[in-house]
């Protein structure tokens, strides 16, 4: 039995309904046949009520019914039933009588698993049924409290759209006669009687179910109100509610409620029975002998067919006899531990970590250094220095035959190719490829890993990788190593210490394998943008190449060669559907590009292909040779100026070289002498280094006014004021210090400078010109300014020698020691 005594919201009791399309009227009753919708206080409706169940003969009962199909469930006269609506038929159903006041057949479903039932699906025998109440639940759900009124026997079916309508035939139920009357006394009693038993017996039901029971005074109402709550099957149910004759109704429900009170008393007492005071230890016994028993039953016992696969695992394994003596103890701890417990899948995945490194497995390195040399030209354009390196290695490799390989780190701007670079590596050796960021690590656990104390360990990132690799000499690229930070968890740049010294590495000991692993063999190639961020110790351990930013000739013959072909084939391009010349590139590398490396040159690139695609798609004619009018169409305007050389017509104006991220660039001091009293005023911006050159130059010049053929009152009664245009733009370093010293002398003596002159360099107190960096990028971008002529230190003519002639064909390069000899070539005897 089941008793629903307050709110009751069935499982799969979801009854069907849509619309409503005939007249309605054939449905309604006159309102003085209606029962009282609002019964209790604060309109809640009781569910179980024999004054609910009262008058029902006198509602007459229709000739046709729209039908309700109910699922899991039979509705009994006289009984109220909450029912959630599920299908739009339903609701369409509700919602026609919701207002309307009218009756319903309520008629329980063969097959509960059928969402669209037809007269076919649905038991003959029914209940008319009436509305109380449609609660909107909070979830969006529409439930419906319904009363049973009497029953009927669908006879032919009328409609099915929106939902079904059929024509009915009463029921009646047929009263025991006078003979009858204290046996059907007797089975009502015994019914109640029965009930109650079942609820005080059985801990599902409530303890208000009994209360309930007791207050039901009409014996009919009492039998239609247990087989309605009774556990019996639908099949069974519906049995009854077909019945006619009450006393045969009630004597086939109470047989029902004897089975169903012997079955709970015999799973009572059995339960009493097998119930055994048993303790932790036996229980625990018992029950493995039990998981024993069905481990055998279903093939063995699933800890030693692990223990077994792993033994197969390591028999394959090169390793020696220390190693193969830690497993073995290692294995045979597997084999104590309580396979339930979870130490044991610890320890199984520790020797499953085991058994999958690479150990003493090593790829078979490829020595054909020419096509070594193709592959790295193939992937990547310039780079030499970092080529010679890597074919280099291999023909120390190749003639020694075994070397610690080294590790290289490769510093540069972004975008200039040093990762994709570690990939061409690899496959130029035929090496296996891993790489591994360490932009933002902060924890220690990261390259050594957790002990196995801890929950959740696992190995550090270095092992992982190298079991990814399946290879225990692999091309490891460690990226951004520049960017690792430290916190209260350690710090990395300590922990790599001992990975990246091949006087170390040969023994690195990672924290969950407790055993030293080879890392001698692996080729490390770390890369950072700046090495001012390094630790020294871990720098000391790299040999460091630098990556320059690309040159103009450089980043067109990248265009052509590698990002426009890998553009047009990502965009769906055929290839020679359409060209840029070189002229046309250089214009969108100056025009929409401002950096070192290629990144941004290859989403300009990617932009026009998705703007030509787009033609193509659409039918629209496209010229082959794309031209500078027709980027400025599908890019629209120029993003950059291209830094050109001014004028020397003002004095004081002289034109410096500058290293960016971006690459060189030029810039210009000015300087301006006013009345007063040797104040020197500096703007633009600039850093607490250029401040300082800005001011010996400025002393430098005064101190030696005389040597230098300058008006030395000129500094008594003057300010002098500095100031770099661009003063958005941070700028900071010694480079422009001879710059800032001719830019003075100009201003003070009115003379000019010499047309088309760039200079770079630092200045001491004695005047002396000392070098500085980034020469070839600083060259390069003047002679794209249009600069004829460059005065350098004699000690960057080394710096110059590496650029190829190709690329300063058309410079002068003057080389100074001293700030004199500066002056005498910059400034000229003509007055601005």
């Amino acid at each position: 039995m089941m008793f629903h005594i307050t709110k009751y919201h069935p499982a799969g009791s979801r009854p069907q309904c849509t619309r409503m399309p005939m007249d309605m009227n054939n449905f309604l009753l006159p309102p003085e046949d209606l029962d009282n919708e609002e019964s209790n206080n604060e309109g809640m409706i009781p569910i179980i009520g024999e004054d609910l169940m009262m008058n029902n003969d006198d509602v007459p009962m229709p000739e046709t019914l729209p039908i309700l199909p109910l699922r899991n469930t039979v509705l009994f006269p006289g009984v109220i039933m909450p029912i959630t609506l599920g299908r739009q038929k339903s609701l369409r159903l509700i919602r026609d009588l919701q207002d309307a006041k009218g009756y319903f057949g309520a008629v329980a479903q063969r097959d509960a698993r059928e969402d669209n039932p037809d007269f076919r699906s649905l038991y003959d025998v029914g209940t008319m049924a009436k509305i109380i109440k449609v609660l909107e639940m909070p979830d969006g759900t529409t439930s419906v409290i319904i009363q049973g009124k009497k029953r009927f026997v669908m006879t032919y079916p009328v409609s099915s759209d929106p939902y079904l309508v059929a024509d009915v035939m009463e029921l009646t139920d047929i009263e025991p006669t006078e003979e009858q009357q204290r046996e059907y006394e007797a089975v009502a009693g015994s019914i109640k009687d029965m009930a109650l038993r079942i609820i005080k017996t059985s801990a599902n039901y409530p303890p208000e179910a009994i209360f309930s029971i007791k207050n039901i005074e009409s014996r009919d109402f009492l039998i239609n109100f247990v087989c309605s709550n009774t556990d019996a099957t639908i099949p069974e149910k519906q049995n009854l509610l077909g019945t006619n004759e009450l006393l045969k109704r009630g004597m086939d429900l109470l047989e029902m409620l004897v089975k169903e009170l012997q079955l709970l008393e015999l799973k009572k007492d059995i339960q009493s029975k097998v119930k055994v005071d048993i303790d932790q230890q036996q229980r625990e016994y018992l029950l493995q002998q039990q998981i024993k028993t069905i481990q055998n039953e279903l093939g063995g016992n699933p800890a030693e067919q692990e223990a077994e696969e792993l033994r197969k695992k390591a028999a394959t394994k090169n390793w020696g006899a220390e190693l193969n003596e830690i497993f073995e103890k290692e294995i045979g701890k597997l084999q104590r531990i309580n396979p339930m417990t979870g130490e044991f899948s610890v320890q199984l995945t520790y020797l499953q970590t085991l058994t999958e490194l690479p150990w003493n497995e090593y790829t078979t390195d490829n020595f054909d250094l020419k096509q070594a040399r193709r592959i790295l030209d193939r992937d990547h354009h310039g780079l030499d220095k970092v080529k010679e390196r890597i074919l280099e290695h291999l023909a120390v490799l190749k003639l020694k035959g075994d070397l610690k390989s080294p590790i290289l780190c490769l510093t540069g701007p972004p975008g200039v190719g040093k990762t994709s670079l570690g990939r061409s590596v690899a496959e130029a050796l035929g090496r296996q490829y891993v790489r591994m960021s360490l932009g933002g690590l902060h924890d220690e656990a990261e390259i050594r890993g957790h002990r196995r104390t801890y929950i959740g360990a696992m190995p550090g990132r270095i092992i992982q990788n190298i079991k990814k690799a399946g290879a225990a000499n692999p091309v490891f690229i460690l990226d951004e190593i520049d960017k690792i930070s430290n916190s209260f968890h350690g710090d990395p740049a300590s922990a790599l210490l001992e990975v990246l010294d091949p006087e170390q590495n040969e023994t690195f000991h990672d924290n969950y394998l407790d055993i030293d692993f080879d890392l001698s063999k692996v080729m490390f190639i770390a890369t950072a943008n700046s090495l001012s961020t390094i630790s020294p110790p871990l720098l000391d351990r790299m040999e460091v190449i630098e990556v320059s930013s690309y040159l103009l000739e450089e980043k067109i013959e990248i265009s052509r060669n590698h990002l426009l072909p890998k553009a047009m084939e990502n965009h769906g391009i055929t290839p020679g559907t359409f060209t840029i010349s070189k002229p046309v590139l250089a214009a969108i590398i100056d025009g929409y590009t401002r950096e070192a490396g290629v990144r941004e040159l290859d989403k300009v690139l990617s932009r026009i292909c998705r703007k030509i695609a787009l033609k193509i798609a659409t039918d629209v004619p496209i010229k082959k040779s794309v031209t500078t009018e027709a980027i400025k169409e599908l890019l629209g305007a120029p993003r950059f100026n291209k830094d050109k050389w001014l004028s020397n017509d003002f004095a004081g104006v002289v034109t410096g070289l500058a290293w960016t991220a971006a690459g060189g660039e030029i810039l210009f001091v000015e300087s301006s002498i006013s009345k007063g009293n040797g104040k020197l005023t500096l703007t633009g911006n600039l850093g607490e280094v250029m401040k300082e050159s800005a001011m010996i130059a400025l002393e430098y010049l005064r101190a030696h006014a005389e040597l230098l053929n300058l008006p030395i009152e000129a500094f008594d009664n003057a300010n002098v004021h500095i100031h770099v245009p661009e003063g958005a733009i941070p700028k900071d370093g010694p480079s422009a210090g001879i710059t800032m010293a001719t830019s003075i002398a100009s201003a003070i003596t009115k003379r000019k400078v010499r047309e088309k002159l760039a200079m770079t360099g630092e200045i001491t107190l004695r005047g002396k010109v000392l070098p500085v960096g980034g020469i070839r990028e600083k060259i390069l971008a003047a002679k794209r300014a249009g600069i004829t002529t460059v005065l350098l230190c004699e000690e960057n003519r080394k710096d110059v020698n590496e650029i190829k002639p190709i690329y300063i064909e058309g410079l002068e390069i003057i080389y100074f020691n001293t700030i004199q000899d500066v002056l005498k070539t910059a400034l000229l005897d003509e007055k601005a």
